[in-house]
């Protein structure tokens, strides 16, 4: 028997209808008693974070304030991820997204709720999407009758480094969505605003560690040995030339060594040096490209001078990220409804960025863009960037997230009709 797909007609939703919604969504987030909860939610994530796939507190306080809403979810998702629904439960099915993982940093800044797990902190504002995200809920759940179809919030686990987002989607959790789209704190933006940009918003990502073996030896005869350390310094500027002549140069790609590990004696040889980094493309054929090459270039100079290399790109252990690609539909929707919450003059464009988000993984699969959201406070000192010891975050902030997340699922669903 066939089954025709979902067919799906595109509605409007008029400029002061739109006005409305994101007025009175923002103003119900910003009532005391609702931006007094939103607040004790971030600090107790905040006192106590946890790293990739060891968010079990996080998970279960995430768990306990959809109960208090009255919301249902399935739970355990990739170890302790959560895919939580408000609405008809019909389709469309539409994504909002939020990270629960912290870093492995010892907080610097000293305040009252400062991070109580020594030597991890969220220093990347994972804290704070969940709040937002959890803001939104709230929000929703208070329309649910009205809602034109699904909500489904996502708490992903394991963003930093771990590919939290490719195991969501190994376990089918979030098969039959339409679309998704996340808020990430930029903490050089003013509290107000937000950013992004259409396409490629940030590259790929992937990870190399190499061993060229040598043969050890005294330094003194330095005949009598093979130097990996001589091979691992032709390697480090060989690669340096994969994107200074074998790149087009209007295209951004990046190679970059993070650390060398040889010998620790002065008057030795090692027997074998250990070096490794990060390579990046907008694009999956520059992934792909600058694998091969690094491989090559590795493998080719400890050649050259008598040595061996092997090398590892760590494809199981820590999962490479796919570039980033914003949905130019969605990216314009996302764009009218933040412009109508905040005023054309804060919805800015974004520039490329050579960083990298698991977000990525979400992109081949559905429509999804992701904003930057800015967590400045103008008259406090400078904020520190994304994931350093001294980040610091303008709680402003959270029911600005809350309600433009909510604002962009309701009209989202507003505008595709199932037929």
């Amino acid at each position: 028997m066939f089954v025709s797909p979902p067919r799906w007609a595109m509605g409007t939703r008029s400029e002061l209808d739109l006005s409305l919604l994101t007025r009175e969504l923002l103003d119900s987030a910003r009532e005391l008693e609702f931006l007094e909860w939103l607040k004790r939610i971030r600090r107790r994530i905040h006192e106590y974070p946890e790293l990739a796939f060891e968010e079990f507190e996080t998970s279960q306080l995430i768990r306990s304030e959809l109960d208090a809403l009255g919301i249902q979810y399935t739970w355990p998702v990739a170890k302790t991820g959560i895919v939580a629904s408000v609405g008809s439960g019909i389709e469309p099915w539409f994504g909002l997204r939020a990270d629960m993982d912290a870093l492995p940093i010892k907080e610097l800044v000293e305040w009252e709720h400062k991070s109580k797990n020594i030597g991890k902190m969220h220093a990347c504002g994972h804290d704070v999407h969940v709040t937002m995200l959890l803001g939104a809920a709230k929000l929703l759940q208070r329309r649910k009758d009205q809602l034109k179809g699904t909500v489904k919030l996502v708490f992903q686990p394991a963003e930093e480094s771990y590919g939290g987002a490719y195991h969501m989607l190994k376990e089918g959790a979030i098969d039959k969505f339409q679309g998704m789209f996340a808020l990430h704190i930029a903490p050089q933006l003013p509290t107000g605003t937000i950013a992004s940009r259409p396409g490629p918003a940030m590259a790929g990502s992937a990870r190399f560690v190499a061993k060229i073996q040598g043969k050890g030896g005294h330094a003194a005869a330095p005949h009598n040995a093979i130097d990996p350390v001589l091979a691992a310094a032709f390697a480090i500027l060989s690669l340096q030339q994969i994107i200074s002549r074998d790149t087009d140069p209007l295209e951004p790609r990046v190679v970059s060594v993070g650390f060398v590990e040889a010998g620790k004696a002065w008057n030795v040889i090692p027997e074998f040096v250990t070096l490794g980094g990060t390579f990046r493309s907008i694009s999956a054929e520059g992934m792909s490209y600058l694998k091969e090459r690094i491989k090559n270039v590795i493998e080719m100079q400890a050649a050259v001078l008598q040595c061996t290399a092997t090398v590892d790109f760590l494809e199981e252990k820590l999962r490479a990220y796919p570039p980033t690609i914003n949905d130019e539909s969605l990216y314009e929707h996302a764009k009218r409804v933040g412009e109508s919450l905040l005023g054309k003059s804060n919805v800015l464009l974004a520039p490329l960025t050579m960083g990298a988000e698991d977000f990525g993984f979400y992109a081949p699969r559905m429509a999804a863009t992701m904003f930057s959201i800015g967590t400045k406070n103008k008259s406090s000192k400078p904020s520190s960037d994304l994931h350093s010891p001294e980040l610091i975050v303008d709680e402003e902030v959270l029911p600005i997230g809350a309600s433009l997340l909510a604002a962009e699922a309701i009209s989202y669903l507003d505008i595709h009709v199932y037929l």
